[in-house]
């Protein structure tokens, strides 16, 4: 790591135990070249807690990992990138496809459980949301979980107040239905109570353990483990098969396959899989 003129001092081997840090306790390898990402995120806290240097920075995060800063460190580096129905091909294949599907294989139930796992500052559950109550007709029983291991974006997705651009993309019909103007907040739209009372948002680190058993119809997982090395993946699949009912599916992203991880699915649409059947 070439030397720079910095406000905190920042060497190299801060820069590794750091990474030790992040994937032991979250499953995210940072790569090399995430240096100044990794300075930019921490600085502020490191300015916050009044320290002088990563060095010292770490030597607290060390002292007491269930410390409230430690909480605030796995918040920072973290990545929290995400946009309504962002790839929507996603949602309309929940809509078309799997929700009739799920509504025929559950009509004695009557019961769906979706999890979002990674559902960052919330605009993923709602989407799913929204697509479900577009679709699904009164008197079932649907619970969404979304699950994040950032607390700060959790309380984020919970309020579910958002600024006017992340609606912009929206089609004005869907705006108008599912979103109010936030008069306490000029420059603002907030979800609908409809919508937030079928999610439920919870802490959740995914390399722990899990409280909920299940079964669960449908789990999101986008754009989540690609930060995790192959063992990860590998283990994280099978504990989603476990979870999902037979028949049940998967959502990655994009830039995601299932290739070497699990051969407990099979692929039934664009990053879309199915639990194959024991």
């Amino acid at each position: 790591m070439p030397e720079q003129k910095r406000e905190f001092a920042y060497t190299r081997k801060d820069f590794n135990h750091l990474c030790q840090l992040v994937d032991r306790h979250t499953g995210i390898q940072l790569a090399d070249g995430k240096e100044d990402m990794l300075y930019g995120r921490l600085s502020r806290r490191i300015r916050k807690v009044g320290l002088s240097s990563f060095k010292d920075y770490i030597d607290l995060l060390e002292q007491d990992e269930a410390a409230d800063e430690f909480g605030e460190f796995i918040n920072a580096v973290t990545t929290n990138l995400t946009s309504f129905f962002r790839e929507s091909h996603h949602f309309d294949y929940l809509k078309q496809t799997l929700l009739p599907a799920v509504m025929k294989a559950n009509h004695a139930s009557r019961r769906i459980r979706i999890w979002s796992a990674g559902s960052s500052t919330g605009e993923e559950p709602y989407s799913i949301a929204m697509t479900v109550a577009e679709t699904m007709p009164p008197g079932w029983d649907v619970k969404i979980l979304a699950t994040d291991l950032d607390t700060d974006v959790l309380l984020h997705g919970e309020r579910g107040v958002y600024d006017d651009s992340r609606v912009e993309g929206l089609d004005k019909a869907v705006v108008k239905r599912w979103f109010s103007k936030n008069s306490k907040h000029p420059g603002k739209v907030r979800v609908k109570s409809e919508l937030q009372a079928l999610i439920y948002f919870r802490q959740l680190n995914l390399l722990k353990d899990w409280p909920m058993k299940g079964p669960i119809d449908i789990i999101f997982c986008r754009n989540v483990i690609i930060y995790f090395d192959m063992p990860t993946k590998q283990k994280l699949m099978n504990r989603y098969a476990d979870l999902l009912v037979s028949g049940g599916h998967l959502f990655l992203g994009h830039s995601e396959a299932m290739n070497n991880m699990s051969t407990r699915f099979s692929l039934c649409g664009k990053s879309v899989y199915s639990k194959r059947d024991s």
